[in-house]
């Protein structure tokens, strides 16, 4: 076991939406320089997790700890203000922007004084091609191209050296190699890899038991929104892991209905039965 301090915590946390429970006691240590892999068949409740720890969603019981303080999220926002940075397939790139604008969107530098004001398309160019060059990207030069042309590890390469350079501490990688190929998926890895090398506190989300044994250093297979297991790397082969993920289907059909009843009623979960 790593002696490391963990730089985010749950102990212990369920959620639930009105009568119907999706995390049973979740415990979990993210430590600083580690790759957290988490395992799940889809469905077996990754996204409900990933959302509790991004602020999305609220703990019904149990607590979240950052740097050993408890600590609530009073939503997104906050999380990511504290340095918690989730990652989606494709990075929440836009195709039809270039390179430097998604690497500064919301956070444009500018140049001149007071309405004359402009975005330093420069500066955000040459700043945007440096880091993700950094991460081990070389095929990007031009901070003017369009993210549309790159490919899928690329976008995610730039998603994650964007969060590096904008001070994450805790980086939430969901499904990132999942729409790739393998040598874009190649790509990913080495750049969570990168990521773990700088210090970063990793958490990968993923269904594929090949690419966490590439860089996982400490993994959870989640099963029916719970811990089926907690281990670290060595302990269990690759096909113990597949065989401790297998049975988290039940869950897919309840998270699908679960987002279905919830679009339709205004974001409101399901209630109880008075009758």
């Amino acid at each position: 076991m790593s002696d490391k301090k963990p730089v985010l915590e749950l102990r212990k946390v369920d959620k639930s939406f009105g009568p119907i429970d999706v995390l049973h006691e979740i415990s979990l240590k993210v430590r600083e320089g580690e790759v957290l892999c988490l395992l799940g068949d889809n469905g077996a409740g990754k996204s409900t997790l990933i959302k509790t720890l991004a602020g999305v969603h609220k703990p019904t019981r149990g607590e979240i700890l950052m740097d050993g303080e408890p600590i609530t999220f009073s939503g997104p926002r906050e999380a990511q203000g504290r340095g918690i940075a989730t990652v989606h397939q494709f990075g929440g790139t836009y195709p039809l922007m270039s390179v430097g604008r998604n690497f500064f969107m919301g956070m444009e530098p500018t140049k001149g004084f007071g309405p004359f004001r402009v975005f330093d398309r420069e500066k955000a160019n040459r700043i945007a091609v440096e880091e993700v060059q950094k991460m081990g990207i070389t095929r990007i030069t031009d901070g003017d191209r369009l993210v549309g042309g790159l490919s899928g590890g690329e976008r995610q390469s730039l998603a994650i050296a964007r969060a590096v350079y904008f001070g994450a501490r805790v980086l939430i990688l969901d499904e990132p190699t999942a729409a790739l190929g393998v040598k874009q998926a190649t790509h990913v890895l080495r750049i969570v890899n990168e990521a773990k090398r700088r210090g970063l506190a990793v958490v990968f989300i993923t269904h594929q038991v090949m690419h966490a044994l590439a860089v996982g250093d400490h993994f959870a297979v989640l099963i029916r929104g719970a811990i089926a297991a907690d281990f670290r790397k060595g302990e269990k082969s690759r096909e113990e892991i597949t065989d401790l993920m297998a049975g988290g289907e039940d869950m897919a059909s309840l998270e699908a209905q679960l987002e279905t009843y919830m679009d339709d009623h205004e974001g409101h979960p399901p209630q109880l039965s008075t009758s």
